[in-house]
């Protein structure tokens, strides 16, 4: 059988595509490639923008803002002197970029009005920081993005 132009273009075409394909199911069907979202239920929580907006706004019209120190024993995250601690409610999400598996979620619960997230929580890296809380009614929302050694 001879090959001429034409079917050397359309034999060609079909590797290309399969070579293409291979890796494509390949990438899709292995474990080692992860394809995660970065957040769960992402288009939901895309909807309460507004919100988000106005507790940032909130914790930005503060006169004392929440502060986030690193020391020896982990992060410290302090709310403003002027509030009564027990009075804070919310959560405290620690996000990393890189690996969804190390999430972490905290509710807020004060003895003062500094909270420790533990050395032993947090794995060496990029965390981003997100405090949401709520003290007579209002809500807050302060981000913070830490590098943590």
């Amino acid at each position: 059988m001879k090959i001429n132009w034409g079917k050397g273009i359309v034999i060609a075409f079909i590797l290309f595509m399969s070579f293409i394909l291979y890796f494509v199911f390949k990438v899709q069907s292995d474990s080692k490639y992860d394809n995660e979202l970065v957040a769960k239920e992402y288009y939901k929580k895309e909807k309460l923008v507004q919100t988000v907006i106005e507790r940032i706004n909130n914790a930005n019209n503060l006169s004392k803002k929440v502060s986030f120190v690193q020391t020896s024993q982990g992060i410290v995250i302090s709310f403003p002197k002027h509030f009564d601690f027990s009075k804070i409610k919310g959560k405290v999400s620690l996000y990393r970029p890189s690996n969804q598996k190390l999430d972490i979620e905290i509710p807020i619960s004060l003895s003062s009005l500094d909270l420790l997230i533990p050395k032993y929580n947090l794995v060496d890296g990029l965390w981003d920081i997100s405090v949401e809380w709520s003290y007579e009614n209002t809500t807050y929302l302060n981000k913070e993005e830490v590098y943590f050694q």
